[in-house]
Order: C-alpha cells, then structure tokens, then sequence
C-alpha cells in the first residue's frame, strides 16, 4: 500500500484550512548505489518558504537528498516535483514521459545549491563566478548580470571583494561567493549541503549570519544538511532526522530538540551533545 508523505501540519491545517502546495515534494524516492540502498523510498512535502533543518549520522542519504534534487544524481525509483511540476518528467499528452533537455533545466533553475566545498572556479574574481551562470544560463547582458552580482555580494557583504580572485579569499569569503553566485539565478529553492563544515568556528558564523539574512529577508524555500544543531534549532521551522535512508522522525525544533520521540534520535542527540 502507497505511503501517504510525512508532513508536519500547521495550526491552520488542523483546523481545515487547505494547505498550500508543496514547493518540493519527495515521492516514494529511491536511491541506490549497487546494493546499497542510500535512500529508502522516502517521502517528504517542504512548503514554499519552509526552512527544513536535514540532520543525521554520515551515511544516513542527507547530502544524497540534496543532489538527486538537483539532479547531480539519477533516481532510483520515485518521484520528485518543484513548484508543482515534474522534475525529471514531463507531462505529454496526458502521460508522464522523461523529461527533455530543456524541460530538466527550466525546473533545474528553480533550485540553487551551495556546496561543502565552495566550487568557486580559481582562475575567475568574485565578480566573475556570480555573473557566469545568469549570462549563460539565464541569458542576461555581462551589464546586467553585473548589476545583479554587485548587489548579491553587497547582501553577502563582499562588496569590497568583487576583484578579488578566491585565492585571495578566506574560507567564509569564499562560502559567501558560492552563497551569491547561487542567488544569482534567481531560486525558489535554496540547498545547503553541510556549507561550514569546512571552515574554523568564526568564519563559521560568518557564514551563518548571511543564511540567517536571507531566510529573515526573502522569501526562499530552504534545505539545509547540517551538524550545527544550535543553528538548527534557532532557524529551522522544522528539523528531519535521517537514519538510513528514512526519516525516522521530523518536528518543529523546539520540540523536537526538547523532546525527540524515537529512541534512535534521543541516542544520536546525545552522541552530538557529548561531542562537544
């Protein structure tokens, strides 16, 4: 029998007010690699302008989440949609066929991703790496893309870094260009995948308080894979924890941080306190 998807209802839900459309929803989503199995027809609907905190031990498909949503990685079974389309589908005549070229990178654009790793290109300034993906992608003239990534790196607060090339960057830096280039395409949808995982405590915060800015300033549908759980618990509107290619349990943060339900979330919530 199908599995309806896991949501956490709001009060107006309750109370029978229709709940909005799903800016992304999971369907039944598989992931393999040979034998293993990464994530384990999992469902789970993310509301447009949700903040959903995706936490969990290595190995449980949190970053695999993430990369099939944006396409970096090919399903294995299931569905996926983004603001209420198909992504690695679309429909003809009637019926569900894969999805073309063209089809794949309208949705595709919807979604901004920002890796552990930065991914800046070295040979380019910051300038250059938030204006190449709009002047390519998305068409825009070098003046306007130009425009548009001055005012990025300006919310990011590297406006006085625009000819600075990565090298000359610190790690924070370097996180923010990455945050920037990604708004530059105009998303709907903003991923996170373990973004300070990488950097020392105060640049850390450095990135963190850019993230903080955007969730307060505009209206972004976020996912975000991380083991900051104090950040977790004050941004997230909800948190998912992820065991196994499943979410084993999901809720507001207050609660579930306070008083988490399944005994394998209270075993991992206690390895991370213990850790630090």
């Amino acid at each position: 029998m199908k599995r309806e998807p896991m949501t956490v209802l709001s009060d107006a839900t309750a109370l029978g007010a229709a709940a909005p459309q799903p800016m992304v929803r999971f369907a039944g989503v598989t992931k393999r690699y040979g034998a293993l199995t990464v994530l384990d027809a999992l469902d789970l609907d993310v509301a447009p302008n949700e903040k959903v905190a995706i936490i969990g031990p290595s190995g449980s498909g949190k970053s695999t989440l993430l990369r099939v949503l944006m396409t970096l990685d090919p399903l294995s079974g299931g569905a996926i949609e983004v603001d209420g389309e198909p992504l690695t589908h679309m429909r003809k005549n009637g019926a569900l066929v894969p999805a073309s070229a063209a089809h794949l990178r309208r949705v595709r654009s919807k979604i901004g991703m920002v890796f552990q790793s930065f991914n800046l290109f070295p040979h380019m300034t910051a300038l250059a790496n938030t204006i190449e993906a709009p002047m390519h992608v998305l068409g825009l003239s070098r003046s306007e893309a130009t425009e548009r990534a001055r005012e990025l790196l300006s919310l990011v607060g590297l406006d006085d870094k625009c000819d600075h090339y990565p090298s000359q960057l610190s790690g924070g830096q370097q996180q923010r260009v990455a945050i920037a280039r990604a708004l530059a395409m105009r998303p709907k949808v903003m991923l996170f995948d373990e973004v300070t995982s990488a950097l020392d405590p105060e640049l850390c915060g450095e990135v963190l308080n850019v993230i903080r800015r955007l969730g307060a300033e505009h209206n972004l549908t976020m996912l975000m894979v991380t083991h900051q759980m104090g950040f977790a618990r004050e941004f997230a509107d909800r948190v998912c924890f992820f065991s196994q290619g499943k979410i084993i349990e999901q809720g507001p943060p207050q609660r579930f941080f306070t008083a988490p339900e399944h005994e394998r979330t209270r075993q991992f919530l206690r390895a991370v306190h213990e850790a630090v």
